[in-house]
């Protein structure tokens, strides 16, 4: 069993992960009008949960994030393929993409799309494919 004991690690992970993951919400709701998005979201979001598993070990991450990230990918998939499939209902071509703009509060009035339902899909698929793998080779599931 791996016992992390890096004090440096430790301190600047705490930091860099904040970082990594804030990031990688900025790059999903960015993504589907710009470079980024789910897949790109998906691996910085991984890069940063691996870190915290080389700092802290996986006891301390799953109790932080409490996810069985095998149930990700089939989420995931479900949301990237009902969006396509959604399109369907409205006789128009596969994985086509409409928006409209919603007034919240304390935000104001804010685009929402489909393409985003779409990335939020990809992006939990990556994470759950990514971690699975990691896990899997470290015998850490």
């Amino acid at each position: 069993m791996y016992k992390p004991n890096d004090l440096v690690l430790r301190t600047t992970t705490s930091l860099i992960a904040f970082i990594l993951l804030g990031f990688a919400i900025y790059l999903l709701l960015a993504g589907h009008n710009s470079p980024g998005g789910g897949f790109v979201g998906g691996l910085l979001t991984s890069g940063a949960i691996l870190l915290m598993y080389m700092a802290y070990g996986m006891e301390v991450v799953k109790k932080i994030i409490p996810i069985n990230f095998t149930l990700l990918i089939p989420i995931g998939l479900s949301f990237a393929v009902g969006t396509g499939l959604g399109s369907f209902i409205f006789n128009v071509p596969f994985l086509s993409q409409t928006f409209g703009y919603f007034y919240l509060p304390i935000f104001g009035e804010i685009e929402l799309a489909t393409a985003m339902i779409f990335d939020i899909g990809v992006y939990f698929t990556v994470v759950g494919v990514m971690m699975t793998i990691i896990l899997t080779i470290a015998n850490d599931q």
